[in-house]
């Protein structure tokens, strides 16, 4: 079976318990405002522009037909005509990186396997991430399988925005969920997500029913979903779905900006204002009043 994604990252520390690798899946039903990683938001190849490592040297914009254009400003790309697949292959610099790559379950798993040493000595494993995992659910169940078979701790971070019928079976088959809750809101939700939550928060509730280890992840973004209300409330529904259910704070920030350009994208975030730590303080004496077991920044 075939999957599809961007990076492996190792050694992180992040993404669940112990030192850990990620794997960033292509793909995501969501297009939040604030995405750190928008080159992963729709499925397919993409291609991110450099700037900084642009020469004007004019290579892609002989093979671009017109779509590529070199101004003052550094080179215009017209996405909707430009094949950068092609046009890339041509850059002496490096100032096309192209995003997406296919790889069967048995490759990926010979990767993960690399550094299990690392795994069983900090007690960490494997986080399947994007983008959303979700996306490509029937692949990362094999890889997870395979995993298991050897010992490995596997954790999934989705949103959670699926047909239970294909969320299931994927979430059977690791051993801890991250799951995003991101706006109570329906409508706040569905205005900077693109879809409403009530999918989500079903879902929340059916995976807590099974009693699997598993943490909300909470971001809190000024001016989107900090307030009180929004804040008891998401800790609200949290701590009504079982003790055993734990908190991580994430405050926002906006490492990911500069790759918006780069894809030609608009940063609708742009004028937003990082998480403070007092704001982010504030939200963990909260969730400790109501017995939540929460840490900021996992």
């Amino acid at each position: 079976m075939d999957g599809f994604i961007s990076r492996i990252q190792r050694y992180s520390t992040k993404d669940g318990p112990g030192i850990r690798t990620t794997v960033f899946a292509v793909g995501c039903p969501l297009s939040c405002h604030w995405c750190a990683n928008p080159e992963l938001i729709g499925e397919g190849v993409k291609f991110l522009h450099h700037p900084n490592r642009c020469v004007g040297c004019g290579a892609c914009i002989a093979k671009s037909g017109g779509s590529i254009r070199l101004t003052d400003n550094g080179c215009v790309i017209d996405r909707t005509t430009a094949n950068l697949e092609e046009c890339s292959a041509f850059c002496y610099y490096d100032a096309y990186e192209r995003v997406g790559e296919t790889i069967t379950a048995s490759e990926l798993l010979v990767k993960l396997m690399r550094d299990k040493v690392f795994y069983r000595q900090s007690g960490g494993g494997v986080t399947f991430s994007g983008g959303d995992a979700g996306m490509q659910a029937d692949f990362f169940k094999e890889v997870a399988v395979g995993l298991r078979e050897h010992g490995i701790h596997v954790a999934l971070d989705t949103a959670g925005y699926f047909p239970w019928e294909k969320l299931a079976p994927l979430v059977e088959s690791v051993d801890l969920i991250l799951y995003d809750i991101k706006i109570l809101d329906s409508e706040m939700h569905s205005h900077y997500t693109g879809v409403d939550n009530h999918l989500i928060l079903d879902n929340a509730k059916k995976i807590a029913a099974t009693g699997k280890d598993m943490t909300i992840r909470m971001l809190l973004i000024p001016g989107v979903n900090d307030s009180e209300d929004e804040i008891v409330g998401r800790l609200q529904f949290i701590k009504s779905l079982g003790n055993h259910v734990k908190v991580d704070l994430l405050k926002h920030h906006k490492l990911g900006s500069d790759k918006y350009a780069g894809l030609g994208m608009t940063n609708k975030m742009e004028e937003t204002l990082e998480c403070t730590d007092e704001l982010a303080n504030h939200a963990l004496k909260l969730a400790e009043d109501m017995g939540i077991v929460a840490t900021i920044g996992g």
